[in-house]
């Protein structure tokens, strides 16, 4: 029988902390490529990703970076923010690798399958994080998982309309290849990161159960303290 892990309130703080290191850096970056681009009048547009051709293969790496006008940095900000949140959250030991992969896939594919047109903006990217979190979430049929992926449902359900060619100056086809990026890694680390829950009942023992997360802590304080 496995011992039961007591909640450690100190730990979830610090990590709820680590989870918003890296996102929040990446939205500092964002804007400081913007409010350079502002403060010395440049259009970067150029940074952007235009398919099958070369000059588009920088894209790959800088598109995310770059957005046409504050609004639209504005528009991709919280969502950003709030799902890379989540997967930082809940797949922290995957984390860096589910977001360099979905970050190159739906690149790499806006540059073989897209328009001829700058590919610019990171909304590639909440959607491939909108797209893990709802999926991984449904595979692994982890209750906190499900309610994060109807949360996202719920909160970004607009952004399925968003892959479909609606509007002319929107690269729908990021949004397509961002979302179809986020579920194939769903599927390929269904088997790694948080498990189902287990009940644990000892036989001596007539309380009400309580609920491990797979040593789910214990991996946690160890990569802590390393």
């Amino acid at each position: 029988m496995r011992e039961a892990i007591p909640y450690n309130k100190d730990f979830e703080k610090l990590k709820l902390k680590h989870s918003l290191i890296f996102p929040l850096a990446f939205i500092l970056l964002i804007w400081a490529v913007k409010l350079f681009e502002w403060g010395l009048g440049l259009d970067l547009y150029y940074l952007g990703i235009f398919p099958l051709h070369t000059k588009g293969l920088i894209g790959i790496l800088t598109s995310p970076l770059i957005h046409k006008d504050f609004s639209h940095l504005m528009a991709n900000t919280i969502p950003f923010l709030l799902l890379s949140w989540g997967i930082f959250y809940f797949y922290r030991p995957l984390s860096y690798q589910i977001f360099i992969l979905c970050y190159l896939t739906a690149n790499i594919l806006v540059w073989f399958g897209a328009r001829e047109a700058y590919h610019i903006g990171a909304s590639g990217l909440v959607y491939a994080f909108a797209s893990f979190l709802f999926f991984s979430g449904i595979i692994r049929n982890n209750y906190r998982l499900i309610a994060i992926s109807f949360i996202v449902a719920f909160l970004y359900g607009g952004l399925f309309w968003g892959v479909f060619p609606i509007l002319k100056d929107v690269s729908w086809e990021g949004h397509l290849f961002g979302g179809f990026s986020g579920m194939i890694y769903a599927l390929a680390y269904r088997n790694q990161g948080p498990k189902k829950p287990k009940l644990i009942i000892p036989e001596d023992d007539d309380t009400i159960p309580e609920e491990i997360w797979n040593s789910e802590h214990l991996e946690g304080k160890e990569e802590f303290r390393q």
